[in-house]
């Protein structure tokens, strides 16, 4: 995809504007609609998720997972910026001008995935969340992901969304997965016994 175009600026002079005093807002493209929409949902999830990314990145210390993480804040306000602007029709001008999310942006999560994956021991039972700071708030933020491709989807089976996007949500929620592990090596990880609790 290529690099968004001069006339996508955000400009923000005011911070309230008394426009959705009576439940409604608008979409990217003008479209005033309520803000239970579920495409004004799904975009508010996402701004969620990039929320709960920030907390755990406060935990990061640098490094390259930091600098990972920071790039995907980024790509998620593509998600938001995608995802509040319908598709139109792939021979409409305007699709080739709106901001989208791309294939290349879910293939560089795909190789942080089998870079960080490739040095993990094997799972023999599924990971309870926890351990260090940074991987209990990984994992907090991997169901937060998982809402947001829930979300997504729900939107997906009533009006156009760009496959990438999910695509992109879907993959997320496998990286942070393998981060929080990453965030627990040497300390070990707790994994579920199932059963255990049981009298």
């Amino acid at each position: 995809m290529s690099a968004p175009n001069d006339d996508i600026v955000v400009r923000l002079d005011r911070i309230y504007t008394r426009g959705g005093d009576l439940g409604e807002t608008s979409l990217g493209d003008g479209h005033r609609v309520a803000k239970h929409n579920p495409r004004v949902s799904a975009y508010g999830t996402v701004d969620e998720l990039n929320a709960a990314l920030g907390v755990a990145r406060l935990h990061a210390d640098g490094g390259a997972m930091g600098d990972w993480l920071e790039r995907i804040q980024n790509d998620l306000f593509d998600v938001g910026a995608d995802l509040c602007v319908p598709p139109p029709p792939e021979d409409d001008e305007r699709h080739r001008s709106r901001l989208r999310v791309c294939p290349e942006q879910v293939a560089w999560l795909e190789q942080r995935i089998d870079e960080v994956n490739g040095s993990l021991p094997p799972l023999t039972s599924f990971v309870v969340p926890g351990g260090t700071p940074l991987s209990a708030h990984l994992h907090v933020v991997r169901t937060v992901c998982r809402r947001a491709e829930r979300d997504v989807c729900a939107l997906a089976a009533q009006e156009p969304v760009t496959p990438e996007v999910i695509a992109y949500l879907n993959r997320l929620s496998d990286l942070l997965f393998v981060l929080a592990r990453a965030a627990n090596e040497g300390g070990g990880e707790a994994l579920w016994s199932p059963g255990a609790g049981r009298v």
